[in-house]
């Protein structure tokens, strides 16, 4: 603990002038070096001080050991993703927050309040936590100046730019190995590599992390890792194996009643089984997802347009069409134009074949191949292009859309 600039804080809050503190204990300059950390004084000398402003020196002591366990321990839930304990250790934290500027754990605090800002995803709070770090970067010790870079990492995660982070986590895995063999590490790395389409090096940095995780017993983790593993095994087309992990985790999710994810468990079974072209499984599926969620949200329009998918190939029309003009009204109230774009497409096509591959080429495929986001969707609509113009014997069109699948 830095006692001196910590007197000085408790004197200016109280009102008391340096004479008034200083009076039968030192001298004003005496004092004034104190203050300034510029002169070490005994123990003794601390202690009047401290009790002229009715502040324990041995109080002051404990806190110092206070706030380094409830880092330790708030880092700790953090990474086991305890939501209401971190909440309680959080409010603790910031009773004594005070008094945190005066102790040996200024910056791991800082860390960890910017840490806490993005697990609640108040990514605006977050930036701003970043800003006033940034310019402290320089009197980090080493594990701090990790921390930082690692949670700069999550923070382009969470605002869905995932090269950056990706680059960004490479970096810290080369500069620092001991640091980067942890699960939290590890499972970011697996997350970036999923959003990144890198199925292979998702599946290998999401089992190294579920084996540590496991050795923690760190259950919600474990869900959290196995979900990017069936998700990856489903992209792989390694179907067995996404099954088991699906499987594992509606059992477990269902009996814990975990309805955070359990709505996103449901959707990605949906995938799989959509993949294996299983559709009424799919359906079923998708529909329990679906009626989890919150209406005016981005993955409920995802679920239900992928639900309109379904019925259109199925040949429900009137229940597809019911769908996409779902999908159509909500993507212009939240601003979503991929499935705007996807939704108009699929009811012009049922209303008009060729209007429906003409809006397909003009407005959906430009917009798919310049975000460069979207594969599946694009190779699907590349072979029903390619599909349409070799039933119409435009053969070269048939082909240009024929090699791009290729």
């Amino acid at each position: 603990m830095e006692f001196g600039p910590l007197i000085k804080y408790y004197r200016t809050q109280k009102g008391i002038t340096q004479k008034e503190l200083a009076t039968g204990i030192c001298s004003i300059p005496h004092l004034s070096k104190i203050e300034n950390n510029s002169k070490d004084a005994n123990e003794e000398t601390i202690s009047l001080l401290l009790a002229r402003l009715e502040v324990s020196f041995d109080e002051m002591e404990e806190k110092e050991e206070l706030i380094k366990t409830l880092l330790r321990d708030f880092g700790e839930k953090i990474n086991f993703y305890l939501r209401e304990e971190i909440e309680v250790i959080y409010q603790k934290l910031k009773e004594i927050e005070h008094v945190v500027p005066f102790s040996a754990h200024m910056y791991s605090y800082e860390l960890y309040k910017y840490r806490y800002l993005l697990f609640k995803d108040l990514l605006s709070d977050a930036e701003a936590q970043r800003d006033l770090l940034h310019k402290q970067k320089k009197n980090f010790s080493q594990h701090e100046w990790y921390l930082f870079h690692y949670y700069n990492a999550v923070f382009l995660i969470l605002k869905g730019h995932f090269k950056k982070a990706d680059e960004l986590l490479e970096e810290l895995y080369i500069k620092d190995d001991y640091e980067t063999t942890n699960g939290e590490f590890l499972y970011h790395r697996a997350l970036v590599k999923t959003s990144l389409d890198q199925s292979g090096h998702a599946i290998h940095f999401g089992k190294l992390a579920l084996q540590i995780f496991m050795n923690q017993h760190n259950f919600y983790r474990i869900l959290h890792t196995i979900m990017l593993l069936g998700i990856n095994y489903t992209h792989s087309n390694i179907y067995e194996e996404a099954l088991v992990c699906f499987k594992h985790l509606i059992r477990n999710a269902e009996l814990l009643k975990e309805e955070k994810m359990l709505p996103q468990i449901y959707h990605n079974m949906g995938y799989l089984q959509k993949r294996m072209n299983n559709n009424k499984e799919a359906l079923a599926f998708y529909d329990k997802s679906l009626a989890l969620q919150t209406v005016n949200s981005k993955n409920y329009l995802v679920t239900l347009y992928t639900i309109g998918e379904l019925h259109w190939s199925s040949q429900t029309y009137e229940k597809a069409e019911e769908c996409f003009q779902t999908v159509k009204s909500l993507s212009n109230e939240i601003g979503v134009k991929k499935y705007k774009l996807l939704s108009e497409f699929f009811l012009i096509h049922m209303t008009s074949l060729e209007k429906g591959i003409k809006y397909l080429e003009s407005k959906v495929i430009p917009y798919l191949e310049n975000t460069k986001e979207h594969k599946d969707d694009l190779t699907r609509f590349y072979r029903m292009l390619s599909d349409y113009y070799t039933s119409q014997g435009m053969y070269l069109e048939a082909v240009k859309y024929f090699t791009k699948v290729h």
